[in-house]
């Protein structure tokens, strides 16, 4: 029985040896497991480690930033003689965001006393090198410069050169605006500011600061809620430059992580230059503000380093919050949250008590001026896109930060708006209301366009007009005609005749022409039927001459089109867009030499750099006698023709050179001319095609002509080509004359083609 029971006290004995061994196994299997797990986790960890620092290494060392490209209209010389008054002049300071202020003591300020102006210009670099800040008077009288004086050396200066005025920005799909600023010319002011109130250990942690966590966590329980964060501002940059808003523990994770790596491949000072030009600061518009550089322009028209402590703060205190503390929309909120700031420098004694009472006293001096219409000249912007999208593709303007140097002059484009506005107010408010235009006007000796007005609404760029509508020309047509039969021996003497007449198409339709006055006209001479405008007589000579022929002649005149030579083509059933008339009248205006119409003058790249510049290009299309000739002929319409109108606005010896042109029921009213120095088209009408009651003489010619009473259009002076000679002629007997007679006309001919009989004034 003892054996017995013996035997059965071993058997459990066997059993705890059994569990302990399956337990020891089972540990050893478990820790071989977690020692996988972590060998796993360690590799993953650094091979993790190593895609997060390949991504950070390629966006910090990479382009850090998509930057715009920047829109600058031409470059402002101002000399004495030059035609702009004071009021001129400050209208285009404040275009290129100068500031008015009592002393003008600072880069980018202006003050104005009478007719005097004081300004301090910014330093810019242009392709051509660096154009210095001056500190500069300007003297005017009523229509122009009289005296630039420098005002610390107290020297005349003949020439200035200031720096343009951005009218615009070709922004990547996200709209984010930046300007960005080295490492080394952050302002001290700025670094310590924002580090007293984001981060104040900043230079001594390694891109986490438990320190500043639990600081953030007592201040948040002392209050009751949130007031304070524990992330670092390296931390704030990963969280902008690399990941999303998320609030997961992946992303607060990934976070860490890089921040850490961050901290291990840059310095201090290159962290804290990108977190300066990434922040967000605010909204204008579409456009998101981005760096405290671009921040200081947009709310102060000041470059960073001219802030006060005041507006230091300011912009320090948006980080927290840019919509929420916007000084703009919450003035009082924006107060106090920049006195906080104050308050925290007073704090941490990096002001005095009486800076801090100064500061907190003082109103926020946001300059109002700057918000405007970001885009002030739509239309101008959409040409110069079109321009730039045959060199560019979308990356190079919308990231690589270029700098476009455009032909707009913004005097011009707002007496064009101005003119057109004023204009379709003066009719009948019936009328009006439906009533759209379009202008555009180029420089005569350089093809540069100065100025686009693409509606009446012309800061709404809904439909640009001047580039976009293709409309029937009207009687705009009839110049290329009559230089067509100049080139086949017409003269501005020649007969045409001026009656009724039908032509019947291959198809059974019928076209017959009238006048506009419903009258027949006879026998006319040439010059006659130009300055007149008659239709019977242009039709029948383009008839005679070939309408193919002219065709060709409006294609030599720089205009593209595959319109086909239908007689209604003599009349103006010739669709062009206003932009498309002012080539054609471009290269009538500068005695046949064609030069392409174009709105920009060179491109400069993010270091200033030169990339392309747009040279005129010019070349010899309508031989310079015959391109003589049909000017002179221009001209009469003015003088005797259906432009005399313009007389109401401008000096009869001004010798203007110009086209009426109206289209069936009054549709299309358009008028194309130019002086000495500028060329204009000029259209009025409707967006659904309906009539617009108007001819070119009573619209378009007005709008013209208000527009240039306020320019220097110039007293038009051709040059006479040595085969051109004048004569005294009989247009009935077809005559040459001895001396000027009674109902003489004194005419201009290529040599030879004059007539050969001479009539003596009694004959």
């Amino acid at each position: 029985m003892v054996g017995k029971k013996q035997h059965k006290r071993k058997k459990p004995a066997k059993k705890k040896i059994a569990k302990k061994t399956l337990w020891i196994r089972f540990k050893r299997f478990m820790t071989k497991i977690i020692f996988i797990l972590i060998l796993f986790g360690v590799l993953f960890l650094g091979f993790y480690s190593v895609y997060l620092s390949s991504i950070i290494k390629d966006k910090f060392e990479g382009r850090r930033w998509s930057i715009p490209a920047k829109v600058y209209a031409r470059t402002l010389e101002i000399y004495p003689g030059l035609k702009i008054n004071r009021q001129q002049m400050t209208r285009e300071l404040q275009l290129a965001n100068y500031r008015q202020d009592k002393y003008a003591s600072t880069q980018g300020s202006f003050a104005v006393n009478g007719n005097r102006l004081d300004l301090v210009s910014r330093q810019f670099i242009f392709s051509d090198g660096l154009e210095p800040s001056r500190h500069l008077r300007i003297h005017f009288n009523k229509r122009s410069v009289v005296s630039i004086v420098d005002r610390k050396t107290q020297k005349n200066l003949s020439l200035i050169r200031l720096d343009p005025a951005q009218i615009g920005s070709i922004h990547p799909k996200l709209h984010a605006d930046r300007q960005l600023i080295k490492k080394e010319d952050i302002p001290q002011r700025l670094k310590e500011t924002l580090l007293a109130v984001e981060d104040r250990d900043f230079y001594h942690h390694y891109g986490l600061a438990p320190k500043g966590i639990a600081r953030a966590i007592v201040a948040n329980i002392k209050a009751g809620r949130k007031v304070q964060g524990g992330s670092t501002l390296t931390q704030q940059l990963v969280k902008n430059l690399f990941l999303t808003r998320d609030r997961t523990w992946t992303r607060k994770l990934n976070e860490a992580i890089m921040s850490l790596l961050l901290e291990y491949h840059y310095s201090k000072d290159d962290i804290l230059a990108a977190y300066i030009n990434e922040v967000y600061l605010g909204q204008d518009g579409r456009r998101a503000i981005h760096g405290f550089s671009l921040a200081s322009e947009y709310y102060f028209k000041r470059p960073l380093e001219q802030l006060t402590q005041a507006q230091t703060a300011l912009l320090v205190g948006l980080v927290k919050g840019p919509s929420y503390y916007n000084p703009i929309r919450n003035k009082e909120r924006a107060t106090q949250r920049r006195n906080v700031v104050l308050h925290t420098l007073l704090e941490q004694k990096i002001i005095s008590q009486t800076v801090y009472n100064q500061s907190s006293a003082s109103s926020l001096e946001i300059n109002r001026g700057q918000l405007r219409v970001k885009i002030p000249f739509p239309a101008f912007l959409d040409s110069v896109k079109n321009q730039l999208n045959n060199n560019y593709n979308q990356e190079d303007l919308t990231e690589k930060g270029l700098k476009i140097f455009t032909t707009l002059d913004p005097k011009v484009q707002w007496a064009a708006e101005a003119a057109l506005v004023k204009q379709i107010k003066a009719i009948n408010p019936k009328k009006a209301k439906y009533l759209q235009g379009a202008i555009v006007v180029s420089r005569r000796n350089s093809a540069e366009v100065l100025a686009i007005v693409g509606g009446k609404n012309s800061k709404v760029g809904d439909f640009n007009r001047a580039i976009n509508a293709r409309r029937p020309i009207g009687s705009l047509v009839k110049p290329a005609i009559y230089l067509t039969a100049l080139k086949q021996k017409y003269t501005l003497l020649s007969p045409l005749n001026d009656t009724s007449f039908s032509v019947k198409s291959n198809k059974g339709n019928v076209w017959k022409p009238h006048n506009f006055d419903k009258k027949e006209h006879g026998i006319v001479p040439l010059h006659i039927a130009l300055a007149k405008s008659y239709n019977l007589s242009t039709a029948r000579l383009g008839m005679n001459i070939g309408v193919d022929k002219v065709l060709n002649t409006v294609r030599d005149l720089g205009v593209k089109t595959d319109a086909l030579p239908y007689p209604a083509v003599l009349l103006g059933s010739l669709t062009l867009a206003p932009i498309q008339v002012l080539q054609m009248y471009q290269t009538f205006s500068d005695q046949g030499f064609y030069s392409p119409l174009h709105t920009i003058v060179s491109v400069q790249d993010e270091h200033n750099q030169s990339l392309q510049k747009y040279p005129v290009r010019v070349e010899r299309r309508i031989d310079e006698g015959l391109a003589y000739l049909i000017n002179a002929n221009l001209q009469e319409v003015i003088s005797i023709g259906t432009g005399r109108g313009l007389s109401h606005y401008l000096p009869k010896n001004y010798n203007l050179a110009g086209k009426t042109g109206t289209t069936n029921d009054l549709r299309d009213s358009w008028f194309a001319g130019f002086g000495n120095n500028l060329v204009s088209v000029v259209w009025l009408g409707r967006d659904d095609n309906q009539s617009a009651g108007l001819t070119g003489s009573s619209g378009a010619l007005k709008v013209w002509g208000k527009m240039m009473k306020q320019l220097d259009v110039g007293v038009l002076e051709q040059n006479q080509p040595e085969n051109i000679q004048w004569f005294w002629v009989n247009a009935i007997k077809q005559r040459r004359l001895n001396g000027r007679c009674k109902n003489a006309e004194f005419l201009p001919f290529v040599k030879g083609s004059e007539p050969q009989q001479i009539q003596n004034c009694s004959g």
